[in-house]
């Protein structure tokens, strides 16, 4: 049996593939608007410490976001998912609004709120919470009875039976949800910004693009993508330490 890459290993090997897919694609197009990574990266070094600034920002709206979306999401989802009446009336609701784009309320927030980080946060938020929402009572509604009946002829209020059952139950579907609302909270997060914003990355990739600085741009854009990483292996470590009976199981 072969023994599989280590992380560390992983990330080097994809990242060597993306960036020689990057130049051979540069190469190919012969496009001053797609700088090739030999004009990306000493860019992106000569503007790390202002980039650093941008990315701090966009890092704490998003996060700010997220954490708000999830902490209002899983506990009203794992309710929904454990009450058939609460179901009955709130999933026709979550249905109809789910699909509706939430995006395109940007320019309703930015009356309500302005051009600050209110605005983005709450669109973010938003977007969040309804994709966690869902997955929360979904995995809720497959706790098996056969599990909450026996913690509950030991005499298992409901609230033990949320705390020691349903939720380490649920909690590996809501870190999956987690993981995929990332790359979606940061695409918005860069929308938001590059509309109503005066910094952040998404301001900053769109002033070098309006600029004509496409190796500044791509800077902007190699931020943004670490940025995202940041965040996700955040999530990744996350669930390591909180679902280590996983492994135990195992």
């Amino acid at each position: 049996m072969k023994t599989p890459l280590s992380r560390p290993a992983g990330y080097l090997i994809a990242v060597l593939a993306l960036l020689l897919g990057w130049e051979l694609l540069a190469l190919a197009l012969g496009s001053p608007a797609l700088p090739g990574p030999l004009e990306a990266l000493p860019a992106f070094v000569a503007l790390v410490p202002e980039l650093t600034v941008h990315a701090l920002l966009s890092l704490w709206r998003v996060s700010i976001s997220m954490v708000i979306g999830a902490v209002l999401a899983v506990p009203l989802g794992l309710a929904i998912g454990r009450s058939p009446r609460a179901d009955s009336i709130f999933a026709p609701l979550m249905f109809l609004t789910y699909p509706v784009p939430k995006v395109v309320f940007l320019p309703v927030l930015l009356v309500l709120f302005g051009l600050g980080d209110v605005s983005k946060i709450v669109l973010i938020a938003t977007i969040v919470f309804f994709q966690i929402l869902l997955t929360a009572r979904d995995a809720a509604r497959a706790v098996p009875e056969g599990a909450v009946l026996s913690v509950r002829s030991l005499g298992a209020s409901r609230l033990d039976i949320a705390r020691h059952v349903v939720f380490p139950a649920a909690l590996p579907d809501i870190f999956t949800a987690l993981r995929i609302s990332t790359g979606t909270a940061v695409a918005v997060l860069f929308l938001a910004e590059s509309i109503a914003g005066t910094d952040g990355l998404g301001w900053f990739i769109m002033d070098a693009w309006g600029r004509i600085g496409y190796p500044r741009m791509f800077a902007g854009i190699l931020a943004m993508a670490i940025s995202g990483v940041v965040l996700y292996e955040a999530i990744e470590l996350a669930e390591r330490l909180t679902t280590r009976w996983r492994r135990t199981a195992h």
